[in-house]
């Protein structure tokens, strides 16, 4: 996959509480900030001190997976977390509001103007399902719809990236920074670095690298977790100039914790042309030591960002695909059911002490 050091901590990592600040090599821990120079722009950020240094690498500073610190109470992390709310879903509830506003007022004003709008009718005359034909999509938990899951989190990525809350005063990290490490060799204009991208232009970006890797709808929900999993852990936001790199890392990540055979970085040179294979390593390692290796997903984690892009796809007038229950799809559906109800059923529940729990019964009197 990448190289044998991709997957060591280094021992000068940082604590959270404790604000570094990098520029060009120099670090300093005052808030005077010397403004970054760069070969072809110049442009001023704070870039988040955490680099973990290879010399000095080694597996026995690796704090074990109980030892980590816990989260402060009502600070829960979204990605960790089956209760907590995802980020995406507290940066797009203003957008969510208003548009259900938007929607009550035009079905209200509709109602009371006879259907005078365009496509609404008035009530007298809708019509009604006289049969009882299911509609359903073929989206499940389970196997989620490739197409719609792409789109769901290209918009929550769009959310994060337009309701950022450290807008002009961002926190970033080189290692994730296009300025800095491009991934194309075309020119970049200046506007792009600096303007917001549109759902449509993430989603394409996603959607190549998810069709070019053959990779499914349940690593594109891990992809969303490691993403706000970044987010948190190292403090940083996701902007105009760093989307792409963190999108790409967090693919990488959860293609090969997914699925059974993963995508190696060299095919990922092969789909972004103008990238090498040691960048790609690197961004993973880095990527690695940002989430402090902690690269596991619960299922109760995974159901919930799965319900919540469906709530995010239906807000935001994104239609999921019905058809028709046919007598075909019933018989896949059944049969489906069948296999997860034998699964379950074929479990024999044991006791170590079952005259405990056994139920005395009265004894019987012989008159």
């Amino acid at each position: 996959m990448g190289n044998s050091t991709c997957c060591l901590r280094g021992s000068g990592s940082v604590p959270r509480d404790e604000k570094n600040y990098a520029y060009e090599g120099q670090y300093t821990r005052n808030n005077q900030v010397e403004p970054l120079k760069c070969r072809q722009h110049s442009f001023q950020f704070q870039y988040v001190n955490q680099s973990f240094p290879r010399d000095e690498t080694s597996t026995n500073f690796l704090p074990h997976i109980s030892e980590r610190e816990a989260p402060e109470v009502g600070e829960e992390d979204p990605s960790t977390h089956p209760t907590a709310r995802p980020t995406f879903m507290e940066r797009s509830k203003s957008e969510m509001k208003l548009k259900d506003n938007r929607r009550s007022c035009y079905m209200l004003d509709a109602v009371a103007g006879g259907g005078s709008f365009p496509g609404v009718l008035p009530r007298s005359l809708r019509k009604s399902s006289s049969c009882s034909t299911i509609y359903m999509d073929d989206s499940t938990i389970s196997q989620p719809n490739l197409k719609n899951t792409i789109k769901c989190i290209s918009l929550a990525i769009y959310y994060h990236i337009a309701n950022r809350k450290n807008r002009s005063h961002e926190r970033l990290m080189e290692i994730f920074e296009e300025r800095l490490h491009p991934i194309t060799r075309e020119a970049l204009p200046p506007e792009l670095m600096t303007k917001d991208p549109d759902h449509r232009q993430i989603y394409r970006f996603v959607r190549t690298l998810f069709h070019s890797a053959q990779l499914t709808a349940e690593c594109a929900i891990i992809t969303l977790v490691y993403i706000e999993r970044l987010l948190n852990y190292a403090e940083m936001d996701l902007c105009p100039s760093n989307w792409r790199r963190v999108v790409l890392g967090a693919i990488m990540l959860a293609s090969k914790v997914w699925d059974d055979q993963a995508v190696w970085n060299v095919d990922y040179c092969q789909i972004l042309r103008d990238t090498n294979v040691d960048d790609m390593n690197e961004l993973e390692r880095r990527f690695l030591e940002c989430l402090d290796f902690n690269i596991e997903v619960p299922s109760s984690v995974y159901a919930k960002y799965y319900f919540d892009l469906r709530t995010l796809a239906l807000a935001n007038d994104l239609q999921l695909p019905l058809q028709p229950l046919y007598k075909e799809r019933a018989k896949r559906l059944e049969a489906v059911s069948r296999v997860y109800e034998d699964k379950f059923h074929n479990f024999k529940r044991s006791f170590s002490a079952e005259r405990i729990y056994t139920e005395r019964r009265a004894p019987t009197v012989l008159s």
